[in-house]
């Protein structure tokens, strides 16, 4: 090992180390609101913990990578994928490069920290491949671990990997192709791992019981070596995201050549359509709120707020956009601790990038929730 690398695996080790040692994982499935595999990172090293943000103090300095918007946390990456909020921190992907950024909250007059390489993972960024989604381990409080959804130079695959950024193989062999490679995670369960994979531009493949392309995954007790995975759910095209709907159910976002889908699937595995938008906004990561969700709207330029029912989870509202036009394309998305989202851009994907792209924002909760107006 280089003494260079050495030094890396070394700091990256601390700063996710300080990051275990902030707190542990709740999965309490007695309690009224689901497990969360989003724990409190204070205390972590990520960077200095910021003040309390106060709307009398001084606006920031400018500077190169200074936004001076006092909710862009994070600057002058690379396309970003998903997004892990997790207390006043939160932790990146970056697709094309693979790493596995600590973003670290500041107040309104002090400028962006320096975001810290926790991780770096080996993908193949081409296309719309590389490091579409991250997910802690639902005992990362003691063991420190990541799980990911990456492309390789052979496939689409789930790794699991610490500090050192060294994948295990938890599922290969998910299909490649020149689109649709994109990927998502969440945990339904302590013990099973929700996959949802892309059609790879392939429409067919996603209705074919033997390809695992366009699918909705269950993992049971995934671990190193061979998953079976069980299919929960066919026809799913580009995949935006799958996030908890703060019960016992998940949402899932993905694009197919008719229209852009929000669709509910139930702990039983039946997935049904809330809302579809034949307009192709460009849905992606999604976040539960306190009514309904947050979708991440790539091509709108904005963060669309969905009202749903509570109880069939029927969406029967057009959704709220907010902050349209104010990041540009937002792709990654992920509940804050105050009710805020965490959202990623991917402004340097085939757009006009601006000079502190690509970055990681928390969008502050509208005052009237999801069913609100715009901000």
């Amino acid at each position: 090992m280089s003494s260079v690398y050495a030094v890396r695996v070394m700091a990256a080790g601390l700063a996710l180390g300080s990051v275990l040692a902030a707190g542990c994982a709740r999965f309490d499935e007695s309690a009224s609101s689901p497990f969360t595999t989003e724990p409190s990172l204070g205390g972590s090293n990520l960077g200095p913990k910021s003040k309390e943000q106060n709307p009398s103090q001084a606006p920031r300095p400018t500077g190169p990578c200074i936004d001076p918007d006092p909710t862009v946390m994070g600057t002058c990456l690379d396309a970003l994928g998903g997004v892990i909020g997790a207390g006043d921190r939160a932790i990146a992907a970056e697709r094309r490069t693979g790493r596995v950024l600590g973003i670290q909250q500041v107040d309104a007059s002090s400028p962006q920290l320096p975001a810290v390489e926790l991780a770096t993972l080996p993908v193949d960024g081409s296309g719309d491949g590389g490091l579409s989604d991250l997910v802690l381990s639902p005992t990362f409080g003691e063991d420190g671990l990541m799980y990911a959804y990456i492309t390789t130079a052979s496939d689409n695959r789930v790794v699991r990997f610490a500090a050192d950024g060294t994948p295990k193989e938890i599922l290969t062999g998910i299909p490649k192709g020149a689109t649709g490679n994109r990927g998502a995670l969440e945990w339904a369960s302590p013990t099973q791992l929700m996959v949802v994979t892309g059609d790879t531009g392939n429409p067919a493949a996603a209705g074919n019981p033997a390809s695992l392309a366009g699918k909705v995954l269950r993992l049971n007790s995934p671990s190193s070596g061979a998953n079976t995975p069980e299919v929960v759910a066919s026809g799913i095209g580009s995949v935006g995201d799958i996030c908890r709907d703060g019960k016992e159910g998940m949402w899932v976002t993905d694009r197919t050549a008719v229209e852009d889908r929000l669709q509910h699937l139930t702990k039983e595995g039946t997935l049904t359509s809330s809302w579809t938008w034949s307009d192709h906004p460009g849905v992606g990561g999604c976040a539960p709120t306190g009514d309904g969700v947050a979708v991440a709207l790539q091509e709108s330029k904005a963060l669309g707020l969905i009202a749903a029912d509570p109880n069939t989870y029927a969406v029967t509202t057009a959704p709220t956009l907010m902050s349209q036009d104010k990041y540009g394309k937002l792709l990654g998305a992920s509940v804050a601790a105050d009710g805020s989202i965490w959202a990623t851009t991917v402004n340097k994907d085939g757009d006009a990038p601006g000079p502190n792209d690509d970055r990681v924002v928390k969008i502050p909760p509208p005052s009237g929730g999801a069913g609100g107006g715009p901000d």
